[in-house]
């Protein structure tokens, strides 16, 4: 819809729940929207799992915790959120999840207008048939630029990629260091994992190399996973206590660089600017990986069979043609680019992050 005006516009809500990598690319959307309507309303809707992430953005004003499954579970909690919703009348419903059950929410929640992506650019095209608008993206191929793409149906054509994100400060007892890097081996799809002795080796040689000691992330179910990582590192890696998403906020942001898979703690330092050297096999880098130009990318997508498949159908992930020389060779370029770019101490410009 062309012509849209200002004028009398009050509040938005962005419906993205899940996952984490997903919430944060759409956090630049949050962004625009107060840079443009710096008096309007802008709620989230989200998963109550990423409620912690969302309480770090400092444009927003209110995060929803929404679970769609409690629509069919007999549960009212999700039933009364989306009543209290449609009271609150939003000028218009940003659905950035693009799915037929998103949709159908976003509709619910029966604002002005609800926005989202044209047939080409959605996944369960029916979604198609619930929104009002459904602006272009264009030739945008990063996932954050498409999301920006649909703030054109509100007058938002210009928007920078901006996170502005509250930046926590680590307990005494957290690990901190003047420099140190990140290693996350984890991904909740298997053929998303590098192997963790790859991990470890690249961990030593980044102590031989540039004194670096590594933080091993860990999630849920993964301590065995950083243990194998840190065990074959040679005493230059150890496995980070356990961590809240804030925590990984703080530790990314202070980190020389990090090394990872194409998963959420991936993009939370995308998001604080850290230097990323990012590993992927089934999943397009262009469309889900780093941004920023400085950042390394070594992909395989090329030679996947599986592409977007949880499990890879061969006898090992095209992840594993990734060598220790190849992240080896993406860390010198990291640290190189973000010593070029400002001495070597990146900043919340960096990544347009904001503490």
């Amino acid at each position: 819809m062309s012509g849209f005006s200002r004028t009398g516009v009050n509040s938005f809500l962005i419906i993205r729940l899940g996952s984490l990598g997903d919430v944060i690319h759409g956090i630049p959307v949050a962004a625009a929207l107060r840079s443009h309507y710096a008096q309007a309303r802008i709620d989230w809707l989200v998963d109550p799992r990423y409620v912690e992430l969302l309480d770090l953005v400092e444009c927003l004003d209110s995060r929803i915790p929404f679970d769609p499954r409690e629509l069919t579970s007999g549960s009212g909690g999700a039933r009364r959120t989306l009543r209290d919703l449609r009271t609150a009348q939003y000028d218009a419903v940003i659905d950035l999840q693009g799915l037929l059950k998103s949709a159908v929410v976003a509709r619910l929640v029966a604002g002005k207008r609800t926005i989202g992506f044209p047939r080409q650019h959605l996944r369960e095209p029916m979604a198609r048939f619930f929104y009002t608008d459904t602006p272009d993206p264009g030739d945008a191929r990063h996932v954050i630029h498409k999301n920006l793409g649909l703030l054109s149906a509100v007058g938002i054509t210009d928007a920078a990629v901006h996170f502005p994100i509250r930046i926590p400060r680590l307990s005494p007892n957290d690990i901190t260091s003047s420099s140190y890097a990140i290693v996350n081996p984890g991904a909740a799809w298997p053929n998303k994992r590098w192997p963790p002795d790859r991990f470890g080796a690249v961990a030593a040689a980044m102590q031989r190399e540039f004194g670096l000691r590594s933080i091993v992330l860990w999630g849920p179910g993964e301590e065995s996973l950083a243990a194998a990582v840190a065990g074959a590192s040679q005493g230059a890696a150890e496995a980070a206590p356990p961590t809240r998403i804030d925590d990984l906020v703080a530790l990314t942001r202070d980190a020389r660089v990090m090394i990872s898979g194409d998963t959420g703690p991936l993009h939370i330092g995308g998001a604080m600017g850290t230097p990323l050297v990012a590993l992927f096999g089934p999943t397009y880098p262009e469309r889900n990986g780093p941004w920023l130009p400085r950042d390394i990318v070594i992909s395989r997508v090329s030679s996947c069979v599986c592409h977007y498949e949880r499990r890879c159908r061969r006898a090992a992930p095209c992840i594993n043609e990734i060598t220790v020389a190849d992240v080896m060779d993406g860390v010198r370029r990291a640290l190189l680019a973000d010593v070029e770019a400002d001495g070597g101490a990146h900043s919340a410009a960096d990544g347009g992050a904001d503490g």
